[in-house]
C-alpha cells in the first residue's frame, strides 16, 4: 500500500472539492483530492449554470474567474411565463444591480482542474474510495485504490465533496446523522442542443402539461428542460416530441419561438430535496452534495456547495493560522442556516411553478403564488434577492 500524509484530504473533485483544493492552496494548506471517476467524465458532466452574484465575485476573488468572465453570460432578469402571458422580473433592478452569470458546472470544472495541475497539486483520477477512518482522532485516513493500487492518504482533515452517495456520508454513523428529504411527484427532461437561444434571459414556465425551463450555456448552445412523470424515460421522449412540446408549453399569446437543433446530451433527473445533519463528524467535514440537495428550480445547487467551501477555507485558515478551532466548531451550524433558506427557495419555485396533475386545489394555489411575484413588487424582490445572491446575503 502506498501511503500519503498531508494536511486535508478532499474526496470528490467537483466544483466543491476542487475549489476548497485551490482556496486551501492559496492558504499554504497541503491538500490532496481523490475522485473516483476519469478526467474526460468529470469535464464533460453537464449540470448547473446559473452562478449567483456573490459566488462569481469568489471565484474572481481566488484567481479561478478569468474564463467566466470572459465568456459567461450575465444577466438581469428572468421571465415567468403562465396562462399564456409573459412576465419579466426585473432580479438587478430589485436586487441592489446584482445580476447572475450563466456559465456551465462542467466549464468551472475545467477551469479549476487547469489550475490544480498548472499548481502541481495533487488529483488522484480514478481513485475509488473504500473507506474513511479514524475521523474522531487527530489522525484520520481515506483508504482507495488508484489504477489497482491500494492508496492511503493520512490527513488532519478530511473534507467529503463526493456527493449524497459517497463515501463520506456512508463514514458518519447512521445513529449520528440525521437525514430529512422529500421526493417530487416528477422529473425532469433535459436536453442540451446545438441551437443559438432564442431568448436572452431565462425563461420559468407553468403550463398545464408542465413546467419547461428555456436556458443556455453560450451564444451557441440551448438548456431546455421539461417536467415530466417520475416513470418517464427517455424511449419514450424522441427529438420530435420533445422540440413539439417544448414549442407547446412556452407558447404565449404572440406566439413562440424555439430554436431547434442537434440534441447532444439527455438526462432525466429525479426531484428531490435533501438534508443531513451534522455537516461535521469528528475531522469529517461534508460539503455540496455530500450535504445537501435542492432541486435545481431555484438554481442554487453548485451556489450552496461553493459557500460550503468558502467558510470552511477560512475555518481551516484560523485553525492553521492561529489553532483557533472556534469556525470549524461552528462549521455545520453556519453551514446549515444558510442550507435551509435555499431549500424553503427551492421548494417555494418548485411547487410554484409545477403543475399538479391530480390536484386542483393545489394548482390554484400556484396561480395564486405567481400572481403574487409577478404583481406585487414586494413578493418580486424577496424572489429576486433569493435568486441572484441567496449565499451572500
Amino acid at each position: 500500500m502506498r501511503e500519503v500524509r498531508t494536511q486535508v484530504a478532499i474526496v470528490g473533485a467537483g466544483p466543491a472539492g476542487l475549489l476548497l483544493g485551490h482556496m486551501l492552496h492559496l492558504e499554504g494548506i497541503d491538500n490532496v483530492v481523490l475522485e473516483h471517476r476519469n478526467r474526460e467524465y468529470v469535464e464533460k458532466r453537464v449540470r448547473a449554470g446559473v452562478i449567483e452574484f456573490g459566488i462569481a465575485n469568489l471565484l474572481e476573488e481566488v484567481g479561478a474567474g478569468e474564463r467566466m468572465r470572459r465568456e459567461g453570460l450575465v444577466h438581469h432578469g428572468i421571465e415567468l411565463r403562465y396562462d399564456n402571458q409573459v412576465h419579466r422580473i426585473p432580479l438587478s433592478e430589485l436586487a441592489d444591480g446584482r445580476a447572475y452569470t450563466v456559465y456551465g458546472q462542467q466549464e468551472v470544472v475545467k477551469d479549476l482542474i487547469d489550475l490544480r495541475l498548472a499548481q502541481g497539486g495533487p488529483l488522484y483520477f480514478d481513485a475509488e474510495v473504500t473507506s474513511i477512518e479514524d475521523v474522531n482522532t487527530k489522525t484520520p485516513y481515506v483508504d482507495a485504490t488508484n489504477a489497482g493500487e491500494a492508496l492511503r492518504v493520512r490527513a488532519d482533515f478530511i473534507a467529503g465533496c463526493d456527493g449524497s452517495f459517497g463515501a463520506s456520508n456512508r463514514a458518519i454513523p447512521s445513529d449520528v446523522l440525521r437525514r430529512y428529504e422529500r421526493v417530487y411527484p416528477f422529473s425532469w427532461l433535459g436536453i442540451l442542443a446545438e441551437a443559438p437561444p432564442a431568448t436572452e434571459e431565462l425563461i420559468y414556465g407553468r403550463h398545464e402539461e408542465g413546467f419547461v425551463l428555456y436556458s443556455m450555456r453560450s451564444p451557441t448552445l440551448s438548456r431546455l428542460y421539461l417536467g415530466v412523470r417520475p416513470d418517464d424515460t427517455l424511449e419514450q421522449w424522441s427529438d420530435d416530441r420533445i422540440w413539439s412540446e417544448l414549442a407547446v408549453r412556452l407558447s404565449t399569446d404572440e406566439g413562440s419561438k424555439v430554436n431547434r437543433g442537434p440534441i447532444i446530451d439527455r438526462g432525466i433527473t429525479a426531484m428531490r430535496s435533501i438534508v443531513v445533519e451534522p455537516m461535521r463528524y469528528g475531522r469529517l467535514f461534508l460539503a455540496g452534495d455530500a450535504a445537501h440537495i435542492v432541486p435545481p428550480t431555484g438554481a442554487k445547487g453548485m451556489n450552496l456547495a461553493l459557500a460550503d467551501v468558502r467558510v470552511l477555507t477560512e475555518a481551516l485558515r484560523a485553525f492553521y493560522s492561529k489553532r483557533d478551532e472556534r469556525l470549524l466548531d461552528a462549521y455545520s451550524a453556519t453551514c446549515l442556516e444558510r442550507v435551509w433558506r435555499a431549500e424553503e427557495f427551492s421548494n417555494y419555485m418548485t411547487q410554484m411553478l409545477h403543475p399538479n396533475y391530480d390536484d386542483g386545489f393545489e394548482n390554484g394555489v400556484q396561480h395564486a403564488r405567481l400572481r403574487q411575484a409577478t404583481q406585487s413588487r414586494e413578493a418580486a424582490t424577496v424572489l429576486s434577492r433569493n435568486y441572484v445572491d441567496l449565499n451572500t446575503l
